[in-house]
């Protein structure tokens, strides 16, 4: 089965997750720092899925919140960092 993003957050903070056949196999937790801007902390997936893309479609969705929401990224998170470093598409939300 195709993997969903799904994101769940407040005005303090939130995380994205990466399920498969209803199953958590990853998550991507960001604070908001101010009203425009969401720094990316942590990223991770279980074991057995490195490789697969799953981070990938996380950071991905962080970039669509972010586009819809006139806010911009940044990601300290070392995964994340390297997903923007390798994605020039993604320098318009990019802190």
């Amino acid at each position: 089965m195709e993997p969903i993003v799904h994101l769940e957050q407040n005005e303090k903070n939130g995380f994205f997750k990466v399920t498969i056949d209803g199953t958590e196999q990853g998550r991507m937790t960001f604070v908001y720092a101010g009203p425009d801007k969401i720094i990316i902390d942590h990223t991770k997936v279980r074991p057995g899925n490195e490789g697969k893309g799953l981070g990938k479609k996380m950071v991905t969705a962080a970039v669509e919140m972010a586009r819809a929401n006139g806010l911009t990224i940044l990601p300290l998170c070392p995964f994340a960092k390297a997903v923007f470093d390798k994605t020039p598409e993604f320098n318009d939300v990019r802190v």
